[in-house]
């Protein structure tokens, strides 16, 4: 039962977004995504880095 509400409510909500906001929501939170996995990316080379040069 609570899946039909979830899958329901999903809907609800996905049908009174315009396909263009939608598609544009959803490229924006790529991006942040994005950014986020580099900086993690590059803190975790700096981390190695500085890790090997202390041995």
């Amino acid at each position: 039962m609570e899946k039909k509400i979830t899958y329901l409510s999903a809907l609800l909500f996905i049908s009174m977004l315009s396909s263009c906001e939608l598609a544009g929501d959803i490229f924006k939170a790529g991006a942040y995504v994005g950014i986020f996995m580099v900086v993690a990316v590059l803190i975790l080379i700096y981390w190695l880095f500085s890790f090997f040069r202390r041995r």
